[in-house]
């Protein structure tokens, strides 16, 4: 089990992402999978950059970690994203059979973990992971609120 400080540090990496992110017009989510201590892959959301609705932080990070590992079973690692994981991600999250799952800021509209219950029931053929929110998420909510913060500012600059 990996302590409040590596938690933290891990996190910090996902936050970097995210601000890449955040730089590319790109809603600020950074993740990154960790196995044993080590970074196996870092990406952030490319949505709009790719055209793709797929392209969360959680997936692009699963597809590279799986890749480098050349197995999709990515049993023992560890994700670490900036926002709590939608639906489809968490649904990503459980068939790549991650072990332990820790995010930043919670998402009380999209955010998928609060349905533990729902997807023990609906997902019986999978190990729901360990999972711990709210690492860095002040860091995490203030990067997400600026972003979108901003742009309401410009539609409402281009409206006037």
């Amino acid at each position: 089990m990996l302590s409040c400080e590596q938690d933290a540090f891990f996190m910090t990496k996902a936050l970097e992402q995210a601000r890449i992110a955040f730089e590319k017009g790109e809603v600020p989510v950074g993740a990154l999978l960790v196995l044993d201590g080590e970074i196996l892959a870092a990406d952030h959301n490319r949505v709009e950059t790719d055209m793709d609705p797929t392209a969360h932080a959680e997936v692009l990070s699963l597809r590279r970690a799986g890749l480098s590992q050349k197995n999709w079973r990515l049993n023992r690692a560890s994700l670490y994203v900036t926002l709590e994981p939608c639906h489809m991600c968490m649904g990503a999250i459980l068939l790549a059979r991650i072990s332990r799952l820790v995010w930043g800021a919670f998402d009380p509209r999209m955010g998928g973990s609060r349905f533990h219950a729902q997807w023990e029931e609906s997902c019986r053929w999978a190990t729901l992971p360990d999972m711990r929110g709210g690492v860095l998420q002040d860091e995490a909510l203030h990067l997400v609120q600026t972003f979108f913060a901003c742009q309401r500012s410009k539609r409402n600059d281009s409206s006037s």
